[in-house]
């Protein structure tokens, strides 16, 4: 080759250079920095809101093996609080408020049958109820199922069976849950000797969502709640951390 085809070809090389579109590089999606704040829990519910104010976000879930973390669950659309967001140590019963922090998953329940969770479920009937009334804080933030009215406790206890879809199915969070040992007294009412903070509120669950904001809890699709509740593993000390980003 003598050097005026070299200068050609080098041209040539230039010119194509100069029209080509460089590639585009291919970022690695990092990992959120919640799940570095989980300390040994290997399963992580991970809801995320845009502000305080919002009462919509996303869900994902993730775990943990050989110390790499993996989406096991891809990001869901989760219906929050009417009243947007606060900090878990802040919620003031009634104020319609989803509360921020990291809770651990405990148990569940649900009107459908247990869909294979590995959680404690209990498939709920009409006898059925979640108690939170300040007035007696013995039986505050606390599931019963003995069959009586609960009259009077006016406004404060949910009927779980009245809830419809919402409460297919049901993950109970440890949201301001009495610390005392629950045990079963005179009518079959369950009670504890060590309360929860009756100002703070209670009954925080993930469910499944019926469209509409919750009044504190996280709701979403029930495809991505059965999921949810077939992957929850106690062994792996799951949580659910819920932030504003």
């Amino acid at each position: 080759m003598n050097s005026t085809q070299w200068r050609a070809i080098t041209s040539l090389a230039i010119v194509f250079s100069l029209f080509t579109p460089a590639l585009p590089s291919i970022a690695t999606p990092s990992l959120p920095s919640a799940l570095q704040t989980v300390g040994d829990s290997n399963q992580v519910v991970l809801v995320q809101a845009p502000d305080w104010k919002s009462t919509k976000g996303t869900l994902r879930a993730f775990e943990r093996a050989n110390g790499r973390w993996t989406e096991v669950v891809p990001e869901v659309s989760a219906d929050l609080g009417y009243g947007g967001l606060v900090p878990g140590q802040q919620r003031v019963q009634g104020t319609g408020k989803t509360p921020t922090g990291i809770y651990a998953i405990t148990s569940s329940f649900g009107r459908k049958a247990d869909p294979g969770t590995k959680l404690d479920y209990i498939r709920v009937d009409r006898n059925d109820a979640w108690t939170y009334n300040p007035k007696f804080p013995d039986t505050y933030n606390i599931f019963q199922s003995a069959n009586r009215s609960w009259s009077s406790y006016g406004n404060y206890v949910e009927r779980l069976y009245s809830y419809g879809k919402q409460y297919n199915y049901v993950a109970i969070l440890d949201y301001n849950l009495p610390p005392g040992a629950i045990t079963q007294g005179a009518q079959g009412i369950n009670r504890t000797s060590e309360f929860a903070n009756t100002r703070m509120g209670g009954g925080i669950f993930l469910h499944v969502s019926n469209g509409k904001r919750t009044a504190g809890c996280i709701a979403i699709r029930e495809s991505s709640m059965k999921e949810i509740m077939n992957w929850v593993d106690p062994q792996k000390n799951p949580v659910i951390v819920i932030e504003v980003i």
